[in-house]
């Protein structure tokens, strides 16, 4: 569990140096989250950026194109709360998105799960169960000036 804290806390502070566009920079490894993982995950993620980002329905989101399981069930749970996504890249002229980069990386048998925009980071560990993920840590929160 220490280890975990402390993953948690680097990756907050290595996040802090880097735009939304970036990805996670640290000593964890990639991976591919599928089915109830995903989306126990995504959801989390979602209401928990959703705390933090401002006003469905007036807020809109955009994401890079991706075609993981991940990412299709973090887009889901963002509009389920309400959010408009844009995931093809195609911004109308009027459109001001409010850009959003996440990862998800295994360090020591847990999953880290990561999404920012310009303004704020969050990330949290996940244990990953046969009916989902349950929390293994507390939500780290990185406002950016």
């Amino acid at each position: 569990m220490n280890k975990t804290i402390a993953a948690i806390i680097i990756t907050a502070v290595l996040s802090g140096c880097q735009t939304a566009d970036e990805t996670l920079t640290t000593s964890s490894t990639p991976i591919s989250v599928t089915g109830a993982t995903a989306s126990a995950i995504a959801g989390d993620m979602a209401s928990r950026l959703a705390e933090q980002v401002g006003p469905a329905g007036t807020t809109t989101l955009k994401m890079d194109k991706d075609t993981s399981e991940y990412a299709a069930a973090l887009e889901a749970a963002l509009k389920g709360w309400g959010y408009t996504v844009i995931a093809d890249g195609k911004v109308g002229k009027d459109q001001k998105p409010v850009e959003v980069a996440w990862s998800i990386d295994s360090f020591d048998g847990q999953v880290l799960a990561r999404i920012s925009t310009p303004a704020i980071a969050l990330g949290r560990a996940y244990t990953a169960t046969s009916a989902g993920a349950t929390p293994a840590s507390p939500l780290s929160i990185m406002q950016r000036n």
